[in-house]
């Protein structure tokens, strides 16, 4: 019997066929380590045609260091990275970027997880002044940890900000591709072509066994970042093995084809959902994440026979993810299993 898909984060599924595969077929033969194979050359080359000619992608295990390393290739240790409360930056890196980075995350309270100019703005005081952290990056989460996605207009306008006030604009990039596919654009569309000037991104929560990158876009940023991410433990020695899922993902359209297939089973799910009484959508369904309010008493039970987290236990709110592997099957019998506990709720 195939072991049952869940709905805690697309973190926990598995590994894309074709990504096996690419594996597979760079395991032959000796070849050169910590990036100077044939296979690093191509993902780089990929990234190229994704995010343009300037593009500089460095590849790294995680994401937690893709975006900790991010941080500390362009900061200097009194300067701070404004991001919003929720961001996993500020809640899901258990202080790394203070710790390696040296960097004050200044975060913003958010309704939609987004950040816009006039939060930015509240955040710039104290500049020049010898007491005060010197706000100098801006990061913002595509899509963001409440499911909702940047359009291209919306980093622009960050972008302008940023510009005029001289800080650099970092997007963490661990669910571009799904933003990319909800918006219908390209990712250099929410990228480079929008002003970011360094992404951290994503592709293990895409399909990868585990293979992100740090993309450099802005002309003059990271000309050191190889020592910084070898300092930052993030060089793997057998990099031909990260760089071939990179290049399977984007060589093609597998990034968009997964990307896809999770937005469609989140948009499935909250079709099947939102019709069952007891249950209410809490946010709108933008990309590959569902957030719903439970009577309380049916949370556990419900978590027995599909694990997904509690998003807020004040509020009942959980939060529901789909993945590439998610199939219309898995949304249909979740969504029944969901009518049936709560309807024996209390």
């Amino acid at each position: 019997m195939e072991p049952r898909r869940h709905f805690a984060s697309d973190n926990n599924a598995g590994i894309h066929p074709a990504v096996l595969e690419a594996i597979a077929a760079a395991n032959v033969g000796h070849v050169r380590g910590y990036g100077d194979d044939p296979w690093t050359e191509r993902a780089r080359d990929a990234f190229r045609r994704h995010f343009g000619p300037a593009a500089r992608a460095h590849v790294v295990f995680g994401g937690t260091g893709a975006n900790v390393l991010s941080f500390a290739a362009l900061l200097r240790p009194y300067e701070g990275v404004v991001c919003a409360a929720s961001a996993h930056v500020a809640v899901d890196e258990c202080g790394a970027p203070e710790r390696f980075a040296g960097t004050k995350l200044l975060t913003v309270a958010t309704e939609d997880g987004k950040l816009r100019p006039s939060d930015v703005e509240a955040k710039l005081h104290g500049l020049r002044d010898q007491h005060h952290v010197q706000p100098r990056m801006v990061s913002v989460s595509q899509t963001s940890e409440l499911g909702t996605v940047y359009t291209p207009d919306e980093l622009r306008d960050l972008a302008r900000l940023c510009r005029a006030r001289d800080l650099l604009l970092h997007v963490d990039g661990a669910r571009i591709a799904n933003a990319a596919a909800a918006l219908g654009t390209s990712l250099g569309a929410i990228a480079g072509d929008c002003g970011v000037d360094v992404l951290s991104f994503g592709g293990t929560k895409n399909g990868l066994m585990g293979a992100e990158a740090v993309v450099f876009l802005a002309e003059g940023l990271g000309a050191d970042f190889r020592f910084v991410r070898k300092q930052g433990m993030q060089l793997a020695s057998k990099m031909r093995f990260l760089s071939a899922q990179l290049e399977a993902l984007l060589g093609g359209d597998l990034w968009y084809e997964n990307a896809s297939r999770a937005n469609a089973m989140a948009r499935r799910l909250a079709r099947a959902v939102e019709r069952i009484p007891r249950v209410r959508l809490a946010r709108a369904v933008e990309a590959n994440a569902v957030f719903a309010i439970l009577p309380r008493d049916a949370i556990a039970p419900l978590q027995q026979r599909s694990f997904f987290y509690v998003w807020d236990e004040d509020q009942s709110e959980v939060r529901w993810m789909t993945a590439w592997d998610t199939t219309e099957e898995d949304v249909d019998r979740f969504a029944r299993d969901v009518a049936e506990v709560v309807g024996a709720a209390p």
